[in-house]
């Protein structure tokens, strides 16, 4: 591929992950959020907010560290991708966990910027999985979950 397309290729998938183009970023689904709703499961819903922004990141926190390393260790799905269900989360843990969405969003577009990685050749410890592919998966798996918070959202009537 060439240098330039790369760069497009790569400003596209960036794009795509953060801004969401045809739908409400994640920023945007989880701001303002009052405390008291981060982990209040609507009626007839499996989770809370707070379990999909966990999810999100513990979920995109795996693709990074996989796509990084030969040594990556896989988690129990579902065991190791979901919390357990709790009515309160504090500010702390909150923040944390958005934090580390945004370091792991960070550290994977650091991959993709990088032109010693190529983007469409396979992983040698996956099973045909490529760093294009990966990045693909984070923006549709983001934009997944993302939905779905604004739609508890919606059902607690904490949406604009």
């Amino acid at each position: 591929m060439e240098k330039d397309q790369r760069k497009k290729l790569v400003d596209e998938l960036i794009s795509l992950t953060i801004n969401g183009h045809a739908h409400v970023t994640f920023e945007d689904a989880v701001a303002d959020l009052p405390a008291n709703l981060r982990g209040k499961t609507p009626e007839n819903l499996p989770y809370s907010i707070w379990q999909l922004v966990d999810h999100l990141r513990i979920a995109q926190k795996d693709i990074v560290d996989f796509s990084t390393s030969d040594d990556y260790h896989e988690l129990k799905w579902p065991d190791d991708y979901w919390s357990d269900p709790v009515t309160e989360v504090d500010d702390e843990t909150w923040e944390r966990s958005l934090e580390q969405i945004q370091q792991d969003r960070k550290r994977f577009f650091e991959l993709l910027k990088d032109e010693n990685n190529d983007l469409t050749k396979p992983f040698p410890w996956g099973s045909g999985q490529t760093l294009l592919r990966e990045a693909l998966l984070i923006a549709d798996h983001n934009a997944y979950h993302t939905a779905e918070i604004v739609v508890i959202r919606r059902l607690l009537k904490s949406w604009r």
